[in-house]
């Protein structure tokens, strides 16, 4: 069952972490990421078909962006006992093979996911240059199985808003896709 992401409030500081790389193995930290001109963070995972049908999109925003000023980090929380296809080496994989070109995190303790009131893959959430949150919703209004193709629209309008220095449009639509999927006794209340 597809589920929208919470439409965290516009102007959340982005919650600080620290959380391990799958392919190059080094720590990374937001604060790593000081001196961008906006950061953005994409709750992702492996196996979801939302995922999925979005996956070369978000590798063309990777090297699309890769000089731009805009630091890109994705995030995988599932529960890997009931999800093993997110493993952190799975998720290793994954980004050799669609070449990720940004960090790829795995949230073992779901922390960073309650965080940032992730909802669903992919969920996102972009902000400015004073880390403060300017858009979080959908990439485009392509679905899988809808024929619309993935444009990455919505999403790369805002990032492109942030970069050359002007406000992001408040009218944004939420992101869906399949729930994180929580550790057992792990569901933050928003989630409901």
């Amino acid at each position: 069952m597809a589920v929208t992401s919470t439409m965290l409030a516009l102007g959340t500081e982005a919650p600080d972490f620290s959380l391990r790389d799958t392919v190059s193995g080094a720590t990374v930290s937001l604060s790593d990421y000081t001196d961008k001109t906006g950061v953005l963070v994409m709750f992702i995972c492996n196996h979801c078909p939302y995922v999925k049908h979005v996956r070369e999109e978000l590798a063309r925003l990777g090297t699309d962006y890769a000089d731009s000023g805009l630091g890109i980090i994705a995030i995988s929380s599932n529960d890997i006992d009931a999800y093993p296809a997110d493993s952190p080496e799975a998720m290793k994989a994954e980004a050799e093979e669609f070449g990720y070109v940004f960090p790829y995190l795995f949230d073992e303790s779901q922390a960073v996911a309650a965080a940032y009131t992730a909802m669903c893959t992919p969920d996102f959430f972009l902000f400015g240059p004073d880390k403060t949150l300017v858009y979080r919703g959908r990439l485009d209004e392509s679905r899988p199985d809808s024929g619309i193709p993935v444009t990455g629209a919505d999403l790369r309008a805002a990032i492109d808003a942030v970069l050359a220095g002007q406000a992001v449009p408040e009218d944004q639509l939420p992101s869906m896709g399949c729930s994180i999927k929580w550790k057992p006794g792990n569901t933050p209340a928003y989630f409901g």
